[in-house]
């Protein structure tokens, strides 16, 4: 490992406890060495603006940061062992390469203030990355609501309850991938604010040009107080996460629709095949594996924000209790905008059998409809109520397609409302 930033003379570092320090610090800020090097060039250059450093300085430091990204980019440069953290690595190729020039790059601000500005630029491209994903997710649904309604069993309790349509199971999810898609843009819009300059959460001696870092870095604020820089760690990557969570929390529920669908014992879907795979000792088997990984991604997402939500049980300040936060908010956007970006695609291909849903209809399905007739015709509805227990059948009969166009109440299948939704999707695109 190269010198530390912080080593004093004369203490020897024991190998066992720096390790322990160091965690999978490395590893992880792989994630945000590219975010951490944009940061750095927007310091140097406000830097520059309060005389800091003189134009020929900040133009080295730019010039090498900018090497720096495109051999981190290439392959060329890859954070390893023999650095504690993405800072210090940035810190020693500025040095090596610059000399004194590099070790001005540290003035006015600290480790605390580089990761929290580098995981606000990783969090916004990511909550980005997931707001796209509901977006399309949400198209797919509904451009499928649109060009397909085929009568399908609707159930309450996992009991047949009334009759339904594919087009309102696919205008349910288009409408949560909607909401979803709103959820992410509302937690961009909370996290994007810039907290380089306030170094270790009590601001420094300098009159830093953090409105110019702001707009440099693309954020829409500058986050005003130190010590609320340091409180928003954890909170702000809770907020993300649970973004992330509800998107995901109706992917399990739609994976668990296509897990029952898919049954012999349902028939009502059938996947495309390169979603399902074989069984290691059942040859007849084919198995929805990716959508019961799907179904299962939530619980690492809702581990992520257990862990980190238990780390914040502190005072005010920065403790280095928070590195472990890191870990976690990775682990969960890796695997949870892994899972959503499978998703649009396999919603595209599955395929509805149709004949497998018309024989699951039953007259006791018809039951509603004919207690509302009844109502309408002037009975009293708990009268109506009694009278179609007996006799279940409209007077439309066993017709899978009548009762769905009587169903008229805004949003139910004689009236989708997929205008509405489409409205709402074309402003998200916006």
């Amino acid at each position: 490992m190269s010198d530390l930033l912080w080593q004093k003379p004369g203490v020897e570092v024991d190998a066992r406890i720096q390790a322990f320090l160091a965690g999978d610090d490395v590893l992880l800020d792989r994630e945000f060495i590219g975010h951490d090097i944009q940061a750095s060039r927007a310091h140097a250059r406000g830097l520059a603006r309060i005389g800091l450093l003189t134009a020929d300085e900040c133009e080295g430091l730019c010039r090498e940061l900018d090497g720096l990204a495109a051999d981190v980019a290439s392959g060329a440069f890859v954070l390893d062992a023999r650095y504690e953290d993405c800072h210090s690595a940035i810190e020693s190729r500025l040095v090596e390469r610059l000399g004194d020039t590099g070790r001005k790059i540290h003035t006015g601000r600290s480790r605390n203030d580089q990761i929290l500005v580098a995981t606000r630029l990783w969090l916004k491209q990511r909550l980005g990355e997931l707001r796209a994903l509901c977006v399309e997710t949400a198209r797919t649904c509904l451009d499928r609501a649109d060009s397909e309604r085929l009568p399908m069993p609707g159930y309450t309790h996992l009991q047949r309850a009334v009759v339904s349509s594919t087009a309102m199971w696919w205008a349910g999810f288009a409408e949560a991938y909607l909401d979803n898609a709103t959820r992410a843009t509302q937690a961009l819009d909370w996290v994007d604010a810039n907290p380089l300059g306030t170094a270790a959460g009590y601001g420094v001696n300098l009159p830093l040009d953090r409105d110019f870092t702001t707009a440099e870095l693309g954020f829409a604020r500058t986050q005003v107080s130190p010590l609320y820089a340091q409180l928003s760690r954890g909170k702000f990557e809770i907020g993300a996460i649970d973004a992330l969570g509800a998107a995901l929390l109706d992917l399990r529920r739609l994976a668990w629709d296509l897990s029952l669908f898919t049954t012999a014992e349902f028939g009502f879907v059938t996947l495309p095949a390169q979603y399902t795979t074989g069984s290691s000792i059942m040859p007849n088997k084919r198995n929805p594996d990716l959508v019961e990984l799907m179904r299962g991604t939530y619980a690492s997402v809702s581990a992520a924000r257990v862990e980190i939500e238990q780390l914040l049980s502190l005072p005010s300040g920065y403790h280095r209790d928070l590195q472990f936060s890191k870990g976690s908010l990775v682990h969960a956007f890796g695997r949870g905008l892994g899972a959503l970006a499978l998703l649009p695609a396999l919603l595209r291909g599955l395929q509805w059998r149709p004949a497998q849903m018309a024989a699951a209809f039953d007259p006791g399905m018809y039951s509603t409809d004919r207690a509302i007739e009844l109502a309408v015709s002037g009975l009293p509805f708990r009268e109506a109520y009694r009278q179609a227990a007996a006799d279940p059948l409209p007077r439309a009969g066993a017709d899978p397609q009548a009762s769905l166009d009587a169903r008229v109440s805004p949003g139910g299948a004689g009236d989708l409302g997929l205008a509405t939704l489409r409205a709402r999707l074309d402003a998200l695109d916006t």
